[in-house]
């Protein structure tokens, strides 16, 4: 299997994964298609722009059988670009079993010639206790093993020249769903075993409950064990889903959520679901939207008002892909997933794990061609203004210098600045930092390097709650106190540092006793000559 990334931001990644019937771009959203019974026309999906689908292996074993095999399964779902198939995992999951073997399953999807393959696998749901989460993820890793030893047999013993060379995309389907460790114990088994494609499982009682927060976890220890090789997330098809997955490394994911809110006559926009009849006007510019008023969609017949709005929830799917693919190209994914964050509270309860998740800022290009965001005081923790901050941990201020710490000002870099002149001029034996609640302290020789420079910040300064809202400065401004113990410091401070002094104090006790600090206020009628009494 070859999959190139192509561009990162966060886990996001824009890749190409090479299959034997096409490239798919991802991330992807892979509709989900009924090998017997599709409503929505395959046409119509390949001319809004799908390049892959996934259908049920199990359903077309038990409907075509032989059939399925001689004409292959693109000509049966009469699609000719990239088909990916499910053995009947959510069949197990809603039946309890079915009846075939994994070698049995194993064998069709090779004889059917699909793309991407995924062997029979005993979902372990959410809400299983652990005892009978683990006999289904230890009955996953053996079926797989056996799915494994029919693909090694079937690639020996069949000759380049053969049509039915082994060609296809394994997935090793990855269960546990809550019980991370078991999460753990299923990614790293089926690695071993060479799958290069991961495929999370379980998830959809998960989103159907809006558990975010509990999915977010699931994936970080996938990609925590597996942070290379490209993950499918089974049933993510809610655009607030989307976003989330994709940020923190999900490269392709399915669902039929598209028909299946269709049917429940519920309409998908960019940010959650809503019932057709509470609609007045369409938030919407798609040809379903264009072509009909909330009243004319409803009036018509059951099937064809299901077939419309299946569609209409279809384009909101791929643009949402693609929103979230032209974030990661302008290296805002974290904007957009803020952004969404606020839509939904189970949402946002998700997106404030990021700050744990210490495998984002590797995704994270050291430089970006445009300025990133400080909105709110959880942007502190996003992967630029961390990995600033430690780079500036190790930053040593020249000896026998006083230091000066002024607020940062709106001209980047701090050293263009008019103040930063005057301080200059006026106290040339000093060393000179800006500060911003979000990057913390800021050498004023390095102000021009990402993404210093290149911010633009919301300034909440006559907040007075603010310091205990940003202990990520506090920390940053403790570790630098406590670094430079012998030099001596004047702190030009405005309110937010008033705040963080305040705080530092309360916390821990006087820090004047401690460390060679003076402070000069700061307001709008500052002036320069109150520095300078301080540092006679």
């Amino acid at each position: 299997m070859t999959f190139e990334v192509r561009y990162n931001d966060l886990g996001g990644r824009i890749g190409k994964l090479e299959t034997l019937h096409g490239t798919l771009d991802t991330p992807a959203f892979i509709p989900v298609i009924h090998p017997v019974k599709q409503l929505i026309d395959i046409n119509f999906i390949k001319k809004i722009g799908f390049k892959a689908v996934i259908t049920n292996a199990y359903i077309a074993w038990k409907y075509y059988g032989d059939e399925a095999k001689k004409r292959g399964i693109h000509k049966i779902i009469n699609f000719d670009d990239i088909v990916m198939t499910d053995s009947g995992g959510y069949q197990v999951l809603e039946y309890g079993e079915v009846k075939v073997k994994p070698r049995e399953m194993a064998e069709f999807e090779i004889d059917i010639r699909t793309d991407i393959a995924v062997p029979l696998d005993k979902p372990t749901g959410y809400g299983l206790n652990y005892n009978n989460a683990l006999e289904n993820v230890e009955q996953t890793i053996k079926n797989v093993q056996e799915t494994s030893n029919i693909i090694k047999n079937k690639s020996t013993n069949q000759s380049n020249e053969s049509s039915k060379k082994i060609d296809i995309v394994w997935a090793g389907p990855v269960q546990g769903a809550e019980h991370l460790n078991l999460v753990k114990r299923s990614a790293l088994s089926f690695d071993e075993m060479g799958f290069n494609l991961m495929a999370l499982g379980s998830p959809v009682e998960l989103m159907e409950a809006y558990e975010f927060a509990t999915l977010s976890k699931i994936i970080y220890t996938l990609k925590k064990v597996i942070p290379s090789k490209p993950i499918h997330l089974f049933g993510a098809g809610h655009p607030l889903t989307i976003p989330l997955a994709v940020a923190l490394g999900c490269d392709m994911f399915d669902s039929a959520s598209y028909i299946l809110y269709a049917r429940d006559n519920r309409y998908l926009y960019s940010n959650g679901t809503t019932r057709l009849d509470g609609l007045t006007f369409f938030p919407c510019s798609c040809s379903i939207c264009n072509s009909f008023s909330p009243k004319e969609l409803l009036s018509l017949d059951e099937t064809s008002r299901i077939i419309e709005l299946a569609k209409h929830n279809l384009y909101v799917l791929k643009t949402e892909v693609n929103s979230v693919k032209n974030a990661i190209l302008e290296g805002r994914l974290w904007e957009y997933l803020m952004s969404k964050a606020h839509c939904h509270p189970k949402l946002m309860e998700a997106v404030r794990l990021l700050k744990d998740f210490d495998n984002l800022d590797h995704g994270t290009s050291l430089f970006k061609e445009k300025a990133i965001y400080f909105n709110e005081p959880y942007d502190q923790y996003r992967p630029e203004a961390r990995r600033f901050r430690e780079m500036v941990t190790k930053y040593k201020p020249k000896e026998k210098f006083k230091i000066i710490l002024y607020p940062e000002t709106k001209i980047h870099p701090f050293y263009t600045s008019k103040e930063y002149s005057k301080l200059k001029n006026k106290f040339p034996n000093t060393e000179i930092f800006s500060y911003n609640p979000y990057l913390g302290l800021i050498p004023s020789e390095i102000s021009d390097i990402f993404p210093a420079s290149q911010n633009l910040t919301c300034y909440e300064y006559d907040s007075n709650s603010l310091a205990e809202q940003y202990p990520t400065f506090v920390n940053s401004l403790i570790h630098f106190l406590d670094k430079n113990k012998k030099e001596e410091i004047i702190i030009v401070a405005n309110n937010f540092m008033k705040q963080i002094i305040y705080l530092i104090n309360r916390k821990f006790e006087s820090l004047k006793s401690s460390y060679n600090f003076k402070i000069c206020n700061y307001d709008e009628n500052f002036v320069f000559e109150r520095l300078e009494d301080i540092l006679k």
